[in-house]
């Protein structure tokens, strides 16, 4: 049986890591003066709770000697190596790993190291993942399943809204003047990560609750013929778990499904996205 690899933004919680025998690279992030992720880790709740004092933290991408320690380390025991990496549309991350497997398998010629840009952030990138650990543990080989997460990526759904526009302000993605008019007139975004694993304004409503309502919305709008494979659903949040499971709810009373994973929302993205992030991922027709 071959080994899966992802990296930190994919928030997958640690005891699935654990349970299904996945490696993570970790990305690290700066808060408060102070380097966190490789060794020293900042409770999530209190990184979001710093967020909202005004603590402004700092990401960056995994760099090539970085990713060839890691899978070095991995090669020793295993020979036969999946990374889905980050969306290559918000990182250099998986440019890095890319580089690093190059090297690793030149040095190590009994190892094979398949690299995917899974365009995919946040627990999109995680269900990505869990369908790739579905079809590993059913006994498909490396290829059958590398195969089918290359044919999927464009069916991985992302969905989502910000509380606080000036998060999105600091990545680029909304200007300062649409930051504080929005704020002032309570206008929440609906995001989502297009083909090219690019973050993309979609549409903006007003207020909390409509916001919810229409990642809903948005998905019944793509789920289309792939009903069936939604036999589970992501759902992400920047400490906003009430919201995340009203979310819940409403997938579950709309589409019948009735299973969930909820998680928390990384650093590595929290730090651009903000408190009170929800996102909703599922397989779609097109993103």
């Amino acid at each position: 049986m071959f080994k899966i690899i992802t990296d930190s933004t994919a928030d997958l919680p640690e005891e699935y890591l654990k349970e299904h025998n996945l490696g993570c690279i970790n990305l690290s992030y700066i808060l408060d003066g102070v380097i966190y992720g490789h060794g020293q880790e900042l409770d999530w709740r209190e990184f979001y709770k710093m967020m909202r004092e005004g603590k402004m933290p700092t990401t960056s991408q995994v760099n090539p000697e970085e990713a060839k320690a890691f899978l070095e380390e991995v090669a020793r025991s295993e020979k036969e190596i999946l990374c889905l990496s980050f969306s290559s549309g918000l990182s250099g991350t998986c440019n890095s790993v890319m580089i690093a497997a190059d090297e690793v398998m030149k040095e190590h010629k009994d190892c094979r190291i398949v690299v995917i840009d899974t365009l995919c952030a946040s627990l999109g990138e995680g269900l990505l993942v869990h369908k790739a650990v579905c079809l590993r543990d059913q006994g498909k080989s490396l290829d059958q399943v590398a195969d089918w997460v290359r044919e999927n990526i464009p069916h991985l759904v992302h969905a989502f809204t910000v509380d606080d526009l000036f998060h999105l302000h600091r990545g680029g993605r909304v200007s300062k003047t649409a930051a504080v008019l929005g704020t002032l007139a309570g206008i929440k975004p609906k995001l989502h990560v297009d083909n090219e694993g690019h973050l993309i304004l979609i549409g903006k409503v007003r207020g909390r609750k409509k916001s919810l309502a229409a990642l809903v919305d948005y998905m019944e709008e793509k789920i289309g013929s792939y009903r069936d494979q939604n036999d589970i659903v992501f759902i992400s949040h920047g400490d906003a778990l009430e919201d995340a499971e009203a979310v819940r709810d409403m997938v579950r009373e709309r589409f019948g499904i009735q299973n969930f994973l909820i998680n928390r929302v990384g650093p590595t993205i929290g730090a651009h996205s903000g408190p009170g992030t929800i996102a909703l991922f599922f397989m779609g027709e097109s993103r």
